[in-house]
Formats: C-alpha cells, structure tokens, sequence
C-alpha cells in the first residue's frame, strides 16, 4: 500500500509499466468533472470509475482483495476518505466468494490499521493489500484506477 499526494506522483510512475499512463490522464483530463461510471484509458488494461457515495461508518469495513488489478485510488471532493488495510495473508474470514467479473472478494476480518487520504492525495493498492475503503463521514467523489497486472 502506497499513500502519497498527486504532487509525488511522479516518483512512482516506474513501479508498473502502466502506472505512467495513469498519471498522464490525470495531467490531461479535468478528473474532477468526469461524470460517474466506468471510463476506459486503454480498454480491460487501464481503465477508471468515478464514483460518489456517501461514508460509511468504520465499524461497517469489510476488507476486499483483488486479484486482476491494481486500484490507484484518488479523493476528488469531500472530507478525507478512511480506508482500513491488512496484508493478504490476515484477511481469513471470507464473506464472499471471489467473484471472477468483478474481481473482488470481500472479508470480515477487521483491519490491522486505518489510514486516511485527503483530496489531492492517492492510494495504490497492489493484490497483496486487503484494503476497506468508503469509510468516514459524509459525500465523496472520487476516481479509482484500474490497472492491470
């Protein structure tokens, strides 16, 4: 798991060959404008979905784990989005089959830490990261990356 804001971004563009491309759409494009849905950068290998939603509360996190995709995930707008995280290897409690088209599986093990990202900051989410994300108070917009691996 990676936390950083977007003025970093650069220093972690080598880590996966796609992830440049990431941060070129988000110097190009006006992300925050973008409407809610799925927005393809280069089709299944990188693509994007906006997302608003309301929080909620810390007590309802539930851990996923994906298996296809790396999730860089951006605040646009609202207050600081709470996310909990564990490895892989503590997320033992199982509440969903992984389900292979949406790839995700969702676990009820609570998480070993919490941390929070602000607007204009990032969090990169690799398979081997257990992460609930949607957790605070109140409305947020914000974009969640997926690239492949």
């Amino acid at each position: 798991m990676i936390l950083d804001s977007l003025k970093n971004k650069a220093q972690y563009a080598s880590l996966h060959p796609r992830f440049q491309q990431v941060f070129d759409f988000i110097d190009n494009n006006d992300v925050a404008s973008l409407p809610c849905g799925r927005h393809d950068i280069d089709g299944d290998n990188i693509f994007v979905m906006v997302q608003e939603m309301d929080l909620r509360e810390v007590s309802q996190a539930r851990l996923e784990l994906h298996r296809k995709y790396i999730d860089i995930q951006l605040l646009l707008a609202g207050p600081a989005e709470v996310f909990g995280w564990s490895e892989k290897k503590d997320c033992l409690t199982p509440e969903t089959d992984f389900d292979e088209a949406k790839d995700i599986q969702l676990f009820t093990d609570i998480p070993q830490c919490f941390y929070t990202v602000a607007q204009g900051q990032f969090s990169i989410l690799f398979p081997e990261d257990g992460h609930a994300p949607m957790l605070g108070e109140g409305h947020v917009k914000k974009c969640i990356f997926k690239i492949a691996l």
